[in-house]
């Protein structure tokens, strides 16, 4: 390995490192809550050495946000499987989002924050990356539409556009996942059955919601 790839590998190692620390005192003590003193101190580096790396606290944020986006297009790209209908991996899709808000959800927050609160940036290139991961998965669900009204398992009169269906869809998902998080807390859902059955209920339903009659 030549002397600048290896500079380049150490250079990303340290960043992944960075963005390590950042994750676990951002999810500790909450990103409002931490400064980049903290990130440092954590990472166990100067406050200087951290700057070289990243701008600001909002920089370190949109990074994280990309590594949680990238997980969850990792598992739409897993059920993107020709081999199923569209509707089928419509359906499948749901089910590995529910899982990715339960095995990973700090990066399910991660992601509901951005869709509220994009981070700002002095370019819209900074946030290039993070625009075209998060725009991929609303394209795998796209195509699975699509491919469904082509293989006849999505009825076409239900769908006005692929997108905003898609867009529908894990909207309408999103948001029951959100109302279960507060297990125990609201009355209509006081324990962990009543939540599992509400969302399995809305899969089902938002599934046979597109599905011919």
């Amino acid at each position: 390995m030549s002397l600048r790839a290896r500079q380049q590998e150490e250079k990303q190692e340290r960043r992944s490192s960075i963005l390590d620390a950042a994750e676990q005192v951002f999810f500790e003590r909450g990103y409002e809550r931490v400064t980049m003193d903290h990130i440092a101190r954590q990472a166990g580096l100067s406050r200087g050495l951290l700057y070289v790396y990243f701008r600001d606290k909002q920089g370190i944020l949109a990074s994280i946000m990309l590594r949680a986006a990238e997980s969850l297009r990792q598992r739409f790209r897993d059920t993107d499987r020709t081999e199923l209908s569209g509707a089928d991996r419509i359906e499948a899709m749901g089910r590995n989002y529910l899982a990715f808000s339960i095995e990973q959800p700090n990066y399910f927050d991660v992601l509901t924050r951005a869709a509220s609160d994009w981070p700002q940036a002095d370019t819209q290139t900074d946030l290039g990356p993070l625009m075209v991961c998060t725009g991929e998965v609303m394209e795998i669900m796209s195509r699975a539409i699509s491919d469904g009204i082509k293989d006849h398992s999505i009825d076409p009169a239900r769908v006005a556009d692929p997108l905003q269906t898609a867009l529908y869809l894990r909207g309408s998902l999103h948001g029951v996942i959100m109302l279960t998080r507060n297990i125990g807390k609201h009355p209509a859902y006081p324990d962990q059955g009543d939540a599992a059955a509400l969302v399995e209920y809305t899969i089902r339903t938002l599934s046979a919601s597109i599905r011919p009659k």
